[in-house]
């Protein structure tokens, strides 16, 4: 931290920022998570639990609430009861606010939530920014003030809380989701001391007065009201809020006095003499305000109206601020409102109705996180410009379908900063890395910085990248860089993905991690990228950062190792020297909950990073190499090159919405068989096969996560292909004779392989773990990836051959094909295999509805989707709607095939007796097959063609319905965040009928998801988010509680401790006639498993084999129902399992040994409860 005229100034983003100053006023806090908005509530937990103190001296009471009615409803009731209470939301976690917000209102509570704002799941889901989700709340009454930067958040988080208790309103204060929520600013801290002068204390003493009290205060609220007097109630309060404009006015000018910046309900930037101004709110007013300021410079007369007060909406302060000479006017919305003009763009026609002598127009931009650059903000200013400019528009993509976009044109605006781009890997800690360097750099140095960091929603896996900017005066520039003096990229195959250097600055410098030496890079390195060099008269440095973080024991993350060769190559920010030590603190400060060993690991690094470095000459003959178009070659399937090729070479930002008007993905839709070709190449290691030590036993295929590892049974033809790809590509095609596990293999003449699928591998080291023999062993990728043609004809043309192995099985289902495969999961994901053997039992026929979450996301981040379409067509049919209502959703989809079901049979049933008699005897299996989809499935080809040929005209109906002949197997899966919380009401609703569902929850005992926060599932004592301090209560038992219905098929799974166990709970699942309930034990990288995840499947045999977890199927078809089938625990071995995770080992550091200790004995107490309720059961059926 480093001051500046006795201010203080920090790194930090804007989440960290809002919640610093809320917490300044806030007394009670409902919280829940949903991104981009949990971190804002992670903190007041975490400065809650450290002892932080609020301006009246006391810490903030925060409680989690099961979803974000919840949290609303908490606050709700904290206000009537007289505490100051706030909440921090987000999409559609502020939907089911909404209800609330109409009851504030009405009630004049002084109520504060703080939005990150973000999309609205529509025909898709998307964690990125814009405001479709608080222009949803703008009827509600609520206040609604925008916060447009990091700066601004810190400054009006807190006038939020002040306007509401002054006003006695409820007041939204929200800014930009992702864009402002999670870039990092150097920024001045606001004080306490100003906040809390601030605070109007006899508004404050009305308010408590005014609470719900039996003790003097014994009034009744939230009545009924009927048709005399509602109206005249509700226009009573009119005068009340017609005095917020002035209120929140009074505010803004006390913060600019203080902090000398400008804020009002609405502020001007730009020429006095403007004729051409735009209208925004949130962080793009940044962008344009950089874009002015060059214009300005040239003479043109341009202007920006800020938006800081939404609601209510002033004309009065708007008029106020606009220029007299202002002749045109463009309103910008985040956000797309179908059926009418935009919400901005109306408030502001409105306003100013009276002003006929200005031409008003709207445009759109920003939606989902689109970056908007100056650009695209001069695009809008050249528009003004014409006689007749568009009236509607958008800016930042090219709409070559309705015409409504505006191309953009260039300009350069200035720039005294740094700027570096960081190519990463999602969970290889780069961008956790550029996070720490900004903070060093911001907090150490007079130099301001700015971090903003691009990725998608998976949770690991994924491409990031990281926009660093440093300089000497404040950084107002929240769009991403194409012009970096330094750019870094973290894993070698992106040099082969992605055209990294045209974002490179003439002279600038690139930095690869890299296997190649210096000797080897012209001939390995694309000529893209060679050329791009060349071009660009750059400074080229590789480093082999994977061979130095194996060295220092870090695994695949080299991120600290990168960011010591960054130091090292801008010492023009940082000496390196001081640089060095700053890394390690930060560090030691990151990793201490991890572990000393990690955190000495961590600064081996740091030491190593600068002394791997080399530089490489870039020759000038590069730039004469040619280059192809396309980054990837074409394939000829049209989606496949058009889509999501282009999308994942990071050329989704220039795609038209053309590509998105075609059938097969207009209403949001994602083609299948795509994810197997994608091809990520992300594993730095990956396993290879020895025939001549494998016992064949399939443990390495059952425990992969995503299915990149497989057994085949092999015709010789099959393998005499599969020989003569492989010794076309240089490698020796190994295969064996098949065991006696697989009956009549050997017989038949066939051969044993296993293949690894090294380009989809993620290299999480799962099954090299689990191998018996020890059959598999880890080489680096450049000598696997060669092999991968011979994966691509084993995997996709030759035949699984699962009748030669048993089906209840390891071995036989491993044999099976999988519906689900190389899913964007975490390497090692405890949840994946899961799915993976669900596809695999019942994949063709599986129906699926998926709660929003991790499940949700690696099945369905665009362009691809793990779901395989077999050769006849059949599949996992899969589809998501919202996070709450999953299994409301999942039981709709089997009320169809229900109803579908009951209308074939009716049919079948009414014409049985005038129908020929081969479609009679066709009826007759059908209906005597039951929900026997094998049954089903033999007589559907005859029954079809025989309808078709009947004369009976009734019967034709069924043709219609043919693709409902077999019957479908329907799904409902999520984690426990969904299950036991958020849609808890809706999952209990399903089980207490008798529709028939098969309801799979992946519990990993937190949210996973949105970065690991507390679930009712988390363990007492476990850490997590929203439990800073160890979680107090017990886990939620959700498996007996529902077996408590008695006609409910239960299981609880843990497939590393039980395999068999395991199948058979799937398949007795999906054989019951009634509603079924699978509670599978996931290891996840939220829970800090030493040694990683590539342990997973010991893990989950630990936790069974010590009674962290118990093994159980409850089968209401059986005389004794409950089986239980995990062995007595070794209850001894309990503490040792609590001890090899973080979110246990750290609780000693926070609260103590002898607490932590106590903690502990009551996490393994509440097991044995469980466990002991489990065998009272066993015991009562005998």
């Amino acid at each position: 931290m480093s001051t500046e005229n006795k201010k203080v100034f920090e790194a930090m983003d804007g989440n960290t920022a809002t919640a610093y100053s809320a917490y300044a006023f806030t007394e009670v806090a409902g919280i829940y998570p949903i991104t981009p908005s949990s971190p804002m509530a992670e903190h007041i937990d975490d400065w809650a639990t450290a002892g932080k103190k609020n301006i009246f001296g006391d810490k903030v009471k925060v409680v989690e609430m099961q979803a974000e009615g919840g949290a609303a409803g908490a606050v709700h009731g904290a206000l009537q009861a007289g505490a100051l209470a706030a909440t921090f939301t987000a999409s559609q976690g502020l939907l089911l606010m909404i209800p609330n917000l109409y009851k504030w209102k009405g009630e004049m509570l002084p109520a504060v939530i703080h939005v990150a704002a973000r999309s609205l799941a529509t025909h898709t889901l998307s964690i990125f920014g814009d405001h479709q989700d608080v222009y949803a709340c703008r009827q509600t009454g609520v206040v609604m003030m925008c916060s447009h930067s990091v700066q601004d958040c810190m400054d009006l988080a807190g006038v939020a809380h002040l306007i509401a208790i002054d006003g006695s309103v409820p007041v939204m204060h929200f800014f930009d989701g992702f864009r402002t929520s999670h870039e990092i600013d150097k920024i001045e801290v606001m004080d306490y001391d100003f906040l809390k002068s601030l605070l109007p204390k006899d508004k404050l003493e009305a308010f408590r007065a005014h609470a719900l009290n039996p003790h003097g205060n014994a009034v009744t609220r939230g009545g009924s009201q009927n048709d005399d007097i509602y109206f005249q109630a509700a226009e009573a309060q009119n005068l009340h809020y017609d005095a917020v404009a002035d209120i929140a006015a009074k505010y803004f000018k006390a913060v600019s006095e203080h902090t000398g910046r400008n804020y009002a309900p609405f502020t001007y930037v730009g020429a006095p003499d403007a004729e051409r101004v735009i209208v925004a709110m949130g962080s793009v007013t940044d962008t344009i305000t950089e874009t002015i300021n060059t214009l300005v410079k040239r003479g043109e007369k341009v202007g920006l109206i800020k938006v800081y007060l939404y609601r209510p909406f002033s004309q009065k302060y708007l008029e106020a601020v606009l220029p007299k000479t202002v002749k045109k006017i463009a309103v910008l919305d985040r956000a797309k409102e179908v059926g009418t003009r935009e919400p901005l763009f109306l408030d502001v026609e409105y306003a100013l109705r009276n002003h006929k002598d200005i031409k008003l127009i709207g445009g759109r931009y920003g939606l989902s996180s689109k970056d908007t650059n100056p650009s695209d903000i001069n695009a809008v200013y050249e528009e003004l410009k014409k006689d007749d400019p568009k009236e509607e528009f958008t800016i930042g993509i090219v709409d070559d379908v309705t015409h409504l976009s505006l191309d953009p044109v260039d300009i350069h605006v200035d720039a005294d900063y740094t700027s570096c781009l960081f190519y990463g890997l999602g969970s290889d800690g780069t961008v956790g890395a550029n996070k720490s360097t900004v903070k060093i750099i911001g907090n150490n140095t007079d130099l301001y910085s700015q971090a903003y960091f691009a990725y998608d929603s998976k949770k690991s896996g994924g491409v990031t990248r990281s926009h660093l900017r440093f300089g000497k005066s404040p950084i107002h520039s929240p769009y991403y860089i194409d012009k970096a003096d330094f750019i870094s990229c973290s894993l070698e195959s992106y040099a082969f993905k992605f055209d990294m250097v045209r974002d490179l600055k003439d002279g600038g410098t690139f930095l690869l991690n890299t296997t190649m030496d210096a000797s080897e890079v012209e001939d390995r390195l694309p000529n893209r990228m060679l050329k791009g060099l060349a071009d660009h008269h750059a400074k080229f440095y590789i480093i082999n950062a994977n061979k130095l973080a194996m060295e220092t024991h870090m695994g695949r993350h080299t991120n600290t190792i990168l960011q010591s060769a960054f130091f090292k190559l801008n010492e023009q920010i940082m000496p390196f020297s001081k640089s060095l030590e700053l890394m390690k603190d930060s560090a030691r400060k990151t990793y201490a909950k991890k572990g000393q060993d990690v955190v000495n690991n961590n600064c081996a690094a740091i030491d190593k990073g600068a002394s791997g470095l080399v530089e490489v000459e870039v020759k000038p003959e590069w730039s004469n190499l040619p280059v192809k178009k396309q980054l990837f070659e074409l394939t000829g399937d049209e989606h496949f090159d058009t889509n999501v090729q282009v999308i994942n070479a990071l050329g989704g930002y220039d795609m038209p919405v053309s590509e998105f008007t075609k059938p097969d993905v207009i209403d949001g839709s994602i083609p299948e068989n795509v994810a197997f070709r994608e091809k990520r190449n992300i594993a730095a290691m990956v396993p290879v096969w020895d025939a001549q030590k494998c016992i064949e036993c399939g443990q390495c295929a059952f425990s992969c996560p995503h299915a990149t590892i497989r057994p085949f049974l092999l015709t010789k033809d099959e393998a005499a292909k599969a020989a003569e790809i492989s010794e076309k590509c240089g490698f020796k095609f190994d295969t064996k004779e098949p065991s006696a596990a697989y009956k009549n293999a050997k017989a038949d003449g066939l051969v044993y392989r296993i293949e690894v699928s090294p380009m989809n591998c993620v290299g999480c080291g799962v099954c090299i773990n689990v191998c018996p023999t020890k059959a598999l062993s880890a080489v680096d990728i450049v000598e696997a990836e060669g092999e991968e043609p011979v994966s691509d004809y084993l995997y996709k043309e030759t035949e699984y051959k699962p009748q030669y192995g048993n089906p209840n099985t390891v071995t036989g289902v491993s044999l099976m094909m999988p519906y689900f495969e190389v899913s964007g999961s975490c390497p090692g994901c405890g949840e994946a295999p899961y799915y993976r053997l669900a596809s695999q039992l019942f994949g063709k026929d599986m129906l699926v509805a998926n709660a929003t979450g991790c499940s949700m996301i690696y099945c369905s981040a665009t362009p691809s989707t793990p779901f395989v379409v077999d050769n006849d067509g059949n599949g996992v049919a899969w589809a998501n709607s919202l996070f709450e209502d999953n299994a409301e959703y999942g039981f709709g989809m089997a009320v169809a095939q229900s109803y579908r079901s009951a209308k074939i049979l009716k049919i079948m049933e009414d014409n049985l007796d005038k129908v020929e008699p081969a479609l009679k005897a066709d009826f007759d299996a059908y209906m005597a097959a039951g929900d026997d989809r094998d049954k089903q499935r033999a007589v559907v080809d005859s029954l079809v063609k025989n309808v078709e040929a009947s004369a009976n005209q009734d019967v034709k109906a069924l043709l219609e319905m043919k693709r409902d002949l077999v019957s479908k197997s329907v799904w409902i899966v999520g984690g426990d965040g969904w299950a036991y919380d958020i849609g808890y009401g809706g999952l209990d609703h399903v089980m207490a009928n008798d529709l028939n569902v098969n309801v799979l929850v992946l519990d990993t005992e937190v949210y996973s998801n949105t970065g690991g926060q507390s679930s009712k599932s988390s363990q007492a004592a476990s850490i997590a988010k929203f439990a800073a301090g160890g979680k107090k209560m017990a886990k939620k038992d959700l498996g007996q509680i529902i077996m408590e219905y008695g006609h409910v098929y239960v299981a609880s799974v843990a497939m590393g401790a039980n395999q068999a166990q395991c199948i058979k709970a799937f398949k007795e699942a999906e054989s019951y006639n009634g509603p079924s309930l699978i509670i599978a034990y996931c290891p996840c990288i939220e829970q800090g498993i030493k040694g990683g995840l590539g342990h997973m499947p010991q893990v989950e045999k630990d936790a069974v084999d010590c009674g962290y977890v118990a093994l159980y199927r409850y089968d209401p078809r059986l005389e004794k129902p409950l089986q239980l089938d995990s062995k007595e625990p070794n209850w001894d071995k309990f503490h040792d399992f609590l001890m090899s995770e973080a979110r246990y080992f750290n609780l000693p550091k926070l609260r103590g040994q002898e607490a932590a200790e106590a903690a502990f004995a009551k996490t393994k107490h509440d097991a044995q409860i469980r466990y002991e309720k489990l065998v009272k059961k066993v015991n009562d059926q005998n």
